[in-house]
């Protein structure tokens, strides 16, 4: 059985940053206090008829009604706001659908109302938009009330007296490279609202915030507002790195101040292709995007950046412009710990919080910080004026959480995501209640530098030939150096314990390692995939020998007569059977070569002591959907003549196929590389794992590539997370599957 979590909360508390040590030190959480997904609804299930739903769909700010039963998000890409029905939590429903004739960019309830603001611009220069009001009952358009400008956000005071609007007026990040000042600028608008929710647009009153900021004082673009109990709101002038304390009611700045600098140690600053948190920044400009309140005398910025700063963390700001606390390179370092760090942006703002919302859970406090580029929403629990909030947990949300939304009268949270591409953009929903969190499923602990060890990309497993439990990982081309990575699974999660670099000639190599065999003397076999249509990067296909520290002995390259054939769709799992002399060498091709029958795609084997090759085939199923493939992605030996492939299409969701799959080769000779007439294996199902994916109650992940069964009969899988690019939102799945029948 895998070691209880007490362990793991220790491993997490010897990770932390030395600054958050006192923070992480108390106990992680109450029995029951934790969130768990509950559902996923994708926003294109909402699209009106008539409208295609291959178009894009998005889930920006999310809103609920007083009673927590009905959510209402933005949807730019379509113009209009979505409904769902969340009575059950568990069971979303699509609610309804509203065109507001422009791109919608906050939206809250009110009265029965529903009040959106949108954005109708067409020139910088010339910012328009105007407030929407929708009858929820009806889902129609009802009133409409023009805002002088591009708004933002939007916000209530209490009793929903006010509507107060953010009007950002953004600049053209093109022209002069995106340079402030670039006027109009933005001001705060309110609009007093009746007992019925509707706006009183004859009185909206625009409260100016120009001449406040040192950086640019004529050209104020703020971007986000929080109104307190006693009616104070809080604006974020994200580009000027600025902070204004509004009173509503007498549409007057009570107090401004500047949002400060932070100096980082520790983490990575250069797009180099690994992640390595050795760097220091100093005098960054937190820039904060999302506020929210934590009483009426603290407040909660998230410091995502845009114009010259974005310091990756998120901070607490007393209203006399004192600063309370900040996270520093927490939230990169979690993101590393959970395989969710986007290398990709080491060099503009990391993980880049965005969003923050606050709620009261009964008598706890707790806030939520959205990543928007590792994709995470983290938990704390806020302990009180003059002490650090916390850190209980770590969520996995959709691509590029935009809008958290806390539902405390029923244990909910709810994230809207708005990245809209093969996993679609989507509103996650998340209960609390739990005694342990579902998610991570793997980790890492740190290393001897004291950071967390990276991981990402995890493209091919093998099993320890002596100890039970015991792992072995492959990255792949999203990072420039290949690793090996050991993985103890008798912890829960499963955690990342060490890591090797693969060196050639004393110099890290980069492999598209998409498979990895442990070799009886400790080394290890690599299978790399190459493009042969690339202009860079591996181009071929190989075997790569390295010893147990990861240097490179062995390059082996495919006979002629193989690699004239091969696609960018290549090597993707290696497995041995046999030891020394008799150690053969197994490879599974993920898609049909140019040489291979429709359908049928190759199982090489190599035998190292005779350098010889052979070739058979193995028969897909035929259920790609339109403009979808199924390949192969993992080759295991159980036994000498034995072996289990990831068989899987190329798509996410509940229909899409992730499948472990058997054969044997008995009484098979493989055929000679070139031969015509090549001997055909037969597959028996062993194990659907869409159902296993399905647990965790997000998207059915599409990359399954990774499979290995330990020396006691346990097997185990993986997801690739594509080091968190293109879209990928980082969330890896390791799967426990137990001993799989008929495998043994």
């Amino acid at each position: 059985m895998p070691r209880s979590r007490s362990l793991i909360q220790v491993a997490l508390v010897l990770a932390c940053a030395q600054a958050l040590m006192p923070v992480l030190a108390q106990p992680a959480a109450t029995t029951g206090s934790y969130f768990n997904r509950v559902a996923t609804f994708e926003a294109y299930r909402n699209v009106p008829e008539g409208r295609a739903v291959s178009k894009k769909s998005v889930a920006e700010i999310v809103a609920a009604s007083a009673d927590g039963r009905w959510l209402a998000y933005t949807d730019a890409e379509q113009q209009g706001i979505g409904f769902i029905d969340i009575s059950k939590p568990s069971q979303p429903k699509p609610a309804g659908f509203v065109p507001v004739e422009g791109e919608p960019t906050s939206v809250v309830f009110a009265h029965g109302k529903v009040l959106a603001v949108v954005s109708s611009t067409r020139q910088f220069d010339q910012p328009e938009g105007h407030l929407a009001v929708l009858d929820f009952a009806s889902r129609k358009l009802v009133a409409q009330c023009p805002l002088r400008g591009q708004p933002d956000s939007i916000a209530l005071d209490a009793g929903a007296k006010h509507a107060v609007i953010v009007i950002e007026n953004e600049r053209d990040e093109k022209r002069n490279k995106g340079a402030i000042p670039q006027l109009p600028g933005g001001n705060l608008s309110i609009v007093p609202l009746d007992a019925k929710g509707l706006p009183d647009c004859t009185r909206l009153h625009p409260v100016s915030l120009a001449g406040l900021a040192e950086i640019a004082p004529t050209d104020p673009e703020p971007e986000f507002v929080k109104v307190n109990r006693q009616g104070v709101a809080v604006v974020s002038l994200q580009e000027n790195n600025h902070l204004v304390l509004v009173d509503v009611a007498k549409r007057a700045v009570l107090k401004h101040f500047s949002a400060g600098t932070v100096n980082l140690k520790e983490v990575d600053t250069k797009r180099d292709g690994n992640i390595q948190p050795t760097d220091s920044l100093t005098g960054v400009l937190r820039e904060p995007d999302a506020v929210a309140w934590l009483d009426d005398k603290r407040f909660v910025t998230a410091n995502e950046g845009d114009y010259k700063g974005g310091s990756r963390s998120f901070s607490i700001f007393n209203t006399d412009g004192t600063l309370a606390w900040d996270s520093g390179n927490f939230l990169d370092h979690e993101a590393i710990r959970l395989g969710h760090y986007p290398e990709a942006r080491s060099g503009a703002k990391g993980n880049e919080p965005e969003s923050v919302e606050v709620g009261m859970f009964g008598k706890e406090r707790l806030i939520f910080v959205g990543s928007e580029r590792s994709s995470l929403v983290t938990v704390w629990r806020d302990r009180g004026a003059g002490q650090s909030p916390q850190y209980l947990q770590a969520l996995p949300a959709g691509s590029g959480p935009e809008g958290v939304l806390a539902i405390p009268q029923r244990n909910l949270l709810v994230v809207a995501s708005e990245n809209d591409g093969a996993a679609r953009a989507s509103v996650m929903i998340y209960q609390r209640g739990a005694e342990l969190p579902a998610y991570p499923t793997l980790m890492s602990s740190d290393s001897a530098s004291g950071t967390p060890i990276p991981w990402g990309a995890l493209s091919g497993f093998s099993a320890d030939r002596q100890k039970a439990g015991r792992l072995w990982a492959v990255t792949d081309s999203a990072y420039a150096t290949t690793r090996i990575l050991q993985i103890d699974a008798s912890f829960s999660p499963a955690l990342v314990t060490a890591a090797i670099s693969v060196t050639k000639d004393g110099k890290p190599v980069g492999f598209d390692g998409e498979g990895i065999a442990r070799r009886a003397d400790g080394g290890f076999w690599i299978a790399s995939e190459g493009d042969p249509d690339k202009k860079s990067g591996p181009l071929k296909d190989m075997l790569v020998r390295v010893n147990a520290k990861g240097e490179v002995q062995e390059e082996i390259s495919l006979p002629e007569s193989l690699s004239r054939h091969a696609v960018r769709f290549g090597l993707e799992g290696v497995t041995t059977t046999g030891e020394g002399a008799q150690e053969q060498v197994w490879l599974a091709v993920q898609r049909e070569w140019k040489d291979d029958p429709k359908g049928m795609v190759k199982i090489l084997r190599y035998t190292p002591a005779t350098q010889t090759w052979g070739v058979l085939h193995y028969p897909l199923d035929n259920t790609a959907v339109a403009g979808g493939w199924v390949g192969l992605s993992e080759i295991t030996a159980v036994g000498n003549d034995t072996f289990v492939v990831i068989e899987r299409d190329n798509q996410f969701g509940d229909q899409s196929l992730k499948t472990l799959k058997a054969f044997s080769v008995t009484g098979l000779q493989p055929a000679a590389p070139g031969d015509s007439k090549v001997p055909v294996v037969h597959k028996r199902l062993v194990r659907d794992l869409v159902p296993d994916l399905q647990k965790q109650h997000g998207h059915v992940l599409d990359k399954v590539e990774s499979f290995a069964v330990d020396v006691t009969g346990q097997a185990f899988a993986v997801t690739d997370n594509d080091g968190v690019e293109g879209g990928a939102s980082g969330e890896t799945q390791f799967l426990r599957l137990g001993q799989l029948p008929g495998l043994r």
